[in-house]
Parts: structure tokens; C-alpha cells; sequence
């Protein structure tokens, strides 16, 4: 029998890869109406965020559905959570580029290439290193929890891409915003908060031991996106 604590913390990964996803469909068709490029990639941003969840959500549904865990050998657990944050920083990257420093943006983003195609080798051809595992005691009943091994170059990478999201997005739309009035200050305003509210939740998110904080915690990740829209919508 599924634990209480397993539906809450699958119900909640699934609810955030569901909102990420739908509110991503939902940029990119206001991008094509609006012919609002950076809410192009605002949504492919949003979608990519919400897929972090996708190795807690498939392991959710395995143990639901045909009551044992999803198979581990090959670390997917971990893999189908973070492949996708190198092109999630890379995404977040050129907005923040195009929006501080246009000029210079595609220096920014191909340091993260780089940095990201190095993390996605790292997470690739070394899985089972990068990953702590922490299998259920009963297969069926309670969830399988993945965090990073922190001697792992991994998570250096991925404290790297925080970090400059935190300094780049959040304090730098924040100085943009108190550098303008009206309405710019406002879009900037909700940038910076909708990128420091990512970056706070997802690191607890992955520090945090599973519990009532989580919908908080989770939550947040919906609110991220609801400010990013916000912020890049054309007035």
C-alpha cells in the first residue's frame, strides 16, 4: 500500500511537472499571438523547470500503478530529473542576457553551453556517482529520493548555475528595476522576484527532507513562472 508520505510527495511532483508544462504550452502560444520572442523562451523555460520533477513523478506512478519502484540500474531516477537543467540555464541565461546586456549575450550564454555541456557529461557517463540513492525499505509502499553526491563535480556545476542565476536574474533585475519607473520597473520587479523564488525553492527542494513544506516549497516553482510571465508579457 502506497504511504501517506509517498502520495504527497509524488502528488506534489506531479503537480508541478503538470503546471510547468501547461504554463509553458501556454507562453509559447501568447508568444506566437503576441510575437513576444522572450516569452518563447520563457516558455521552453518554464517547461524544462517543471521537467525536473519528471524522475519523482515516474517514480510516483510506478509504485501506483504496478506497486514497486522504477527501475534504478542505471541511476534514471537522477538522470530524468537533472538532464535538464543545463538547458533550462542556458534558456534563463539569454533572457537575462537579452533583457541586462544585449550586446553581449551570446558571450554569457556560450559560457553556459560549455559549463552545461560539461555537467550533462558528467551526468551522463558517471550517473551512479553523481547521485546519492535512497531506495525505499519497502518497494511499493514509499519513494525512491535522489540527491547529489557533493564530492561530485555535479553539484559544483549545479551550485555554479544557482548561484548565477540568483546574481545575474534576481539582483540584476532587481538593480534594473530601481534604475526605471512605471511599468518597466514593475516587469522587473517581478522578474527578479519570479527568478530569486526559483532559485531559493529549488535548492530547498533538494535539501529539504520530504514534508508539509514541500507544497510550499513546490508551490513555489508555480509562482516562479506566473512572475516570469508577468514580467516578459508586451504591456
Amino acid at each position: 500500500m502506497v504511504s501517506t508520505t509517498a502520495w504527497f510527495i509524488g502528488g506534489t511532483a506531479l503537480a508541478v511537472l503538470i503546471f510547468g508544462t501547461i504554463f509553458g504550452i501556454y507562453f509559447l502560444f501568447k508568444a506566437r499571438r503576441l510575437e513576444a520572442d522572450l516569452l518563447i523562451w520563457a516558455g521552453i523555460l518554464t517547461i524544462l523547470t517543471g521537467l525536473f520533477y519528471l524522475g519523482a513523478t515516474l517514480e510516483f506512478l510506478s509504485v501506483v500503478i504496478m506497486g514497486r519502484s522504477l527501475d534504478n540500474t542505471y541511476g534514471i531516477h537522477g538522470l530524468l530529473a537533472y538532464i535538464w537543467v543545463a538547458p533550462a540555464i542556458i534558456c534563463a541565461m539569454y533572457l537575462g542576457g537579452e533583457l541586462m546586456i544585449p550586446k553581449k549575450k551570446w558571450i554569457i550564454v556560450g559560457i553556459y553551453i560549455v559549463l552545461g555541456i560539461i555537467f550533462e557529461l558528467f551526468l551522463i557517463f558517471d550517473t551512479m556517482n553523481a547521485f546519492i540513492f535512497d531506495d525505499p525499505a519497502i518497494s511499493g509502499e514509499d519513494l525512491r529520493d535522489s540527491s547529489f553526491n557533493q564530492a561530485h563535480p555535479t553539484f559544483w556545476l549545479l551550485a555554479i548555475f544557482l548561484i548565477s542565476s540568483l546574481l545575474f536574474q534576481g539582483v540584476g533585475f532587481a538593480i534594473k528595476a530601481g534604475q526605471a519607473t512605471g511599468e518597466i520597473k514593475r516587469k522587473f520587479s517581478y522578474l527578479s522576484l519570479g527568478f530569486i523564488i526559483f532559485v531559493f525553492t529549488g535548492a530547498l527542494d533538494s535539501f529539504i527532507t520530504p514534508g508539509p513544506l514541500l507544497i510550499l516549497i513546490r508551490s513555489g516553482m508555480i509562482i516562479y513562472a506566473v512572475l516570469i510571465y508577468l514580467g516578459l508579457k508586451p504591456s
